[in-house]
C-alpha cells in the first residue's frame, strides 16, 4: 500500500525493505562483528527507560549492549539483562536521552552525551538529548514525537515554536501527512541527519531528500515506554551496520526505518492484531519481547 503525498504515491517501508537491512549471523560472526551499542539512557527519576532501551537493543540483535550511567540504575539493568556490560569500551553506535529530563539533567550527564555526539559514531537521539542533536559530528537519527520536535528545531535556528501562547509548529503538524513530511524533511536538512517523526504513520527523512513512511504499527503501541524500546532497537541496527564499515546519514535512514518497522510489527504481534483481530493492551516489555519474531517475519519476506 502506498501513501498519497501531493498527488504522488510514495512506497511504504515494508518487511522486504527491512530484510534488506537486517543482518543474519554466519559461522564467522562474533559479538563484535554484530555490533556493540552503547546507551546513556534512563536516570534515577526514570530508571525504567534504561531497562527498556537495553531490552530493545538486546532483542533487536545487538552483539553486545553497553550501558553507562548511575550505579543505582545499573543494578536494575543488570537484574533484567545480566549480559549487559556497564563499563567503558568499544562502542559502534550510541543511544542517548531516553528517560532523561533535559531540564534537570546533571552537567556530567550532559557532558557524557556531548562526548558521544562528538565521537563520530552513529547516534540515536531521543527525549532528553534532543536539544543537543545539533552538536553531532557523525551520522545521527533523532526520534521525537510531535511535542518533542521543537527541541531539535530551535537550536538549529528554525524558529521559536511557542510564541504568545500560540504554537505554529503544532499547527503545522496537525494539517496532515503532507505538512508533517515537509516539517520532517526541512528539519533533516537543517540538522544534517535523519529525522524519525513518530506517529500513527512514522516518517523517516534524511538530509539528502530520501524519505519513507512506516505504517507497520498499531494504536495499541500508544503506551508508556514503547518509544524507549524503539530507540534501543534502532541503536542495535546502527551498531550492526557500523561494525561492518562506515555509515553515513543516507545509510542511517533505511536503518531507522527498519527499526521502526520491527517495532511496529512487534507491537502488532504483541497486541494480537497481526491476524486482523481487534487486539488487546500491551506493555513496552511485551513489544520488546516480540522483536525477535518481527525480525524473523522480515527475513521470511525477503
Amino acid at each position: 500500500m502506498g501513501v498519497i503525498v501531493a498527488g504522488m504515491t510514495a512506497r511504504e517501508w515494508t518487511a522486504r525493505d527491512a530484510a534488506g537491512v537486517l543482518q543474519v549471523p554466519t559461522a564467522t560472526s562474533h559479538k563484535y562483528s554484530r555490533g556493540v551499542v552503547g546507551l546513556r539512557t534512563g536516570s534515577p527519576a526514570y530508571p525504567g527507560a534504561a531497562v527498556l532501551t537495553v531490552e530493545g537493543a538486546a532483542r533487536a540483535g545487538a552483539g553486545m549492549v553497553r550501558w553507562l550511567g548511575e550505579p543505582e540504575v545499573a543494578r536494575l539493568v543488570l537484574h533484567r539483562r545480566p549480559e549487559t556490560v556497564t563499563g567503558e569500551g568499544r562502542t559502534d553506535a550510541w543511544v542517548l536521552g531516553s528517560g532523561v529530563d533535559a531540564r534537570s539533567r546533571p552537567d556530567e550527564v550532559r557532558a557524557a552525551m556531548l562526548g558521544a555526539l562528538r565521537s563520530g559514531a552513529p547516534t540515536v537521539v531521543d527525549a532528553g538529548a534532543l536539544d543537543l542533536a545539533a552538536e553531532a559530528r557523525g551520522p545521527i537519527v533523532v526520534t521525537p514525537h510531535d511535542g518533542e520536535l521543537r527541541e531539535v528545531r530551535i537550536p538549529l535556528g528554525l524558529g521559536v515554536d511557542d510564541l504568545e501562547g500560540e504554537d505554529p509548529l503544532q499547527d503545522r503538524l496537525r494539517r496532515g501527512f503532507d505538512e508533517r513530511l515537509l516539517v520532517a524533511r526541512e528539519t533533516a536538512v537543517a540538522l544534517g541527519g535523519v529525522v524519525l517523526l513518530k506517529g500513527a504513520v512514522t516518517i523517516v527523512a534524511a538530509p539528502t531528500g530520501w524519505w519513507t513512511a512506516v505504517r507497520a504499527g498499531t494504536p495499541w503501541l500508544a503506551t508508556a515506554g514503547t518509544g524507549d524500546v524503539l530507540a534501543g532497537a534502532i541503536g542495535a541496527l546502527a551498531a550492526a551496520a557500523a561494525a561492518n564499515g562506515p555509515i553515513d546519514a543516507d545509510a542511517l535512514g533505511p536503518v531507522a526505518a527498519t527499526g521502526a518497522w520491527l517495532h511496529g510489527h512487534a507491537g502488532r504481534l504483541a497486541s494480537g492484531v497481526a491476524g486482523g483481530e481487534a487486539g488487546h493492551p500491551v506493555t513496552a516489555l511485551d513489544v520488546a519481547a516480540h522483536l525477535p519474531a518481527a525480525y524473523a517475519a522480515a527475513l521470511a519476506a525477503s
